[in-house]
């Protein structure tokens, strides 16, 4: 009989070839079906693609998870909330829903994972001592929690294996940082995650053959949520930053795409070309150095995390205050709030 560690590196291996096996039949699916993204002003590709990679990613991750059956209350109630999203998503790339309906199945995915999962983060402790009880605001903050994070994976699904990227490095770090603290639980939800992107992935990674589509970012965004709630909740006000800070490019983005629509006096669900990728591409990089480079960002984020976790009170808060001024530093460089927003930048040119 084989040991589970043993098992767990099959099951892996397994959903990994899996991944890589289904991605090309998702994508004659998706081409039958007509769930395929058109070229557009606000779109980087010039041709019609397939999209329902995400249901690949998908699967895969299921029949691990059937195997492994990780002994925990929140199981099910987490892959039916996950089957819920994937279901609006795949909807929403054949029939192009409503934002209205798009978050409506979010609420009900989202619901599920708090009412029958228990995901939710209720108390938090203080670093001096004593505690934070959420009481009735817990419920409304975890779902704000659950609803933000997975649309903003969505919102840098961008570029060819940006959202498949950056999602792997964050369920990674996730998932290692879970190991440490003794949370098998969460780590074998992240690793068999991560393998069954990494399948897809291949297929994805510039020049794509394949999108994910909001079948996958929906899934990605709701699962990393739901794992960080799972891996970080009821502990320190500091100790919450960790999720933040690994989550650093969807979030910080997702943050300056409102910031930048309400300088502009937008509608904050408008869209626009001004996501960090475009403002990478705008700059001259090349589509391929463009994800790469916002690869290693959201490995900087990580990177961060890991030594902010394993820092002194005052370490830790040397740590946000070095990770914030080179985030402003990257987003006056590149204009990610405007050409004229460079404070920082003009600081430093009057005084040389």
């Amino acid at each position: 009989m084989l040991d589970f560690k043993t098992e767990f590196v099959i099951v892996i291996v397994l959903c990994f070839i899996s991944s890589l096996l289904l991605t090309p039949l998702a994508k004659k699916f998706a081409v039958a079906v007509g769930a395929t993204d058109a070229p557009n002003s606000r779109k980087i590709h010039n041709k019609i693609m397939p999209r329902l990679g995400g249901l690949a990613i998908f699967i895969s991750f299921s029949i691990g998870i059937i195997i492994m059956q990780p002994a925990g209350d929140d199981t099910w109630p987490i892959m039916i909330g996950a089957l819920i999203i994937v279901l609006t998503g795949a909807l929403d790339d054949r029939f192009q829903l409503s934002p209205s309906k798009k978050l409506f199945g979010q609420l009900i995915a989202a619901f599920i994972v708090i009412k029958w999962g228990g995901v939710q983060v209720e108390y938090i402790n203080l670093p001096f001592g004593g505690i934070i009880e959420f009481g009735y605001f817990s419920f409304p903050l975890t779902l704000i929690w659950i609803i933000g994070i997975t649309n903003a994976i969505n919102l840098i699904d961008g570029l060819d294996g940006l959202a498949a990227g950056v999602s792997t490095i964050a369920i990674f770090t996730i998932s290692g940082m879970a190991i440490i603290m003794g949370d098998s639980y969460v780590a074998i939800f992240g690793f068999i995650l991560v393998a069954s992107i990494l399948g897809f992935l291949f297929y994805n990674f510039h020049p794509a053959k394949i999108f994910m589509g909001d079948t996958g970012a929906l899934f990605l965004g709701f699962m990393i949520s739901v794992l960080a709630l799972l891996g970080f909740k009821n502990i320190t006000v500091i100790s919450f930053v960790i999720p933040i800070l690994i989550l650093g490019v969807p979030i910080s983005d997702t943050f300056f795409a409102i910031v930048r629509r309400l300088l502009n006096k937008q509608p904050i669900s408008a869209p626009d070309k001004s996501h960090l990728h475009h403002c990478l591409l705008n700059s001259g990089f090349t589509h391929r150095e463009t994800v790469i480079i916002i690869y290693g960002i959201a490995t900087w984020f990580s990177l961060s995390a890991f030594i902010f976790s394993q820092s002194t009170l005052w370490g830790g808060i040397l740590v946000i205050a070095v990770v914030l001024l080179s985030l402003e530093i990257i987003v006056e460089s590149i204009g990610l709030l405007g050409e004229n927003y460079r404070p920082i930048l003009n600081l430093v040119r009057e005084k040389k």
